[in-house]
């Protein structure tokens, strides 16, 4: 039993009367990355050996800030691309303190759907959760507090695409960009 659990927590899971490496594989490693990174952690998985080890202290020195770099990048893109909107709707309805009200508006019930309401939605189906867990984990997930008690691609009696944990790398990168900003907002209310 204790080989078995060994086993389980390096990443082989047994389906049938096959062996799967699936968290290992380049979809998992990805998926690993990207948790590395964006600091979320879920403590599920990690690396196993010293020189594993070490290559993941020396990854996250330089991915850590290497990806709030990238973070930061994105939100500013979403923020201009709201203002570029918001001045546009301006020039053309000779709006002014409406337009910006308007996409700010529009900005964040995109964000919510995209990042935390439709989500769900696709954890209900592929992991079986109900939408309530799909949602916890979408905030747990976004705010990188990361729990580890729901992770994606971890039920072994499921069988998952092999586009799934990339698109929820991805998913990950822009929520977490639409969410600091989000935050940062908030923050600004409350000063």
């Amino acid at each position: 039993l204790q080989g078995i659990i060994q086993a389980y927590k390096s990443g082989i899971t047994l389906q049938g009367n096959t062996t799967s490496l699936g968290r290992w594989d380049y979809s998992g490693s990805f998926f690993f990355s990207i948790s590395a990174i964006t600091t979320i952690g879920y403590g599920n998985l990690s690396p196993s050996t010293a020189v594993g080890r070490i290559f993941c202290i020396v990854f996250a020195l330089f991915g850590i800030p290497l990806n709030l770099v990238l973070l930061n990048e994105i939100g500013h893109l979403m923020l201009l691309g709201v203002q570029h909107c918001a001045r546009r709707l301006e020039e053309v309805f000779h709006w002014q303190n409406k337009a910006s009200f308007l996409m700010k508006t529009c900005a964040l019930v995109t964000g919510l759907l995209l990042f935390l309401l439709l989500p769900p939605l696709l954890f209900s189906d592929k992991e079986g959760w109900s939408y309530e867990e799909g949602f916890y984990y979408s905030f747990i997930t976004l705010s990188t507090v990361g729990f580890g008690d729901y992770v994606i691609g971890m039920n072994p009696d499921r069988t998952y695409p092999g586009w799934y944990k990339n698109v929820i790398s991805l998913w990950i990168l822009f929520g977490m960009a639409w969410l600091a900003l989000v935050i940062k907002f908030c923050i600004h209310l409350l000063e």
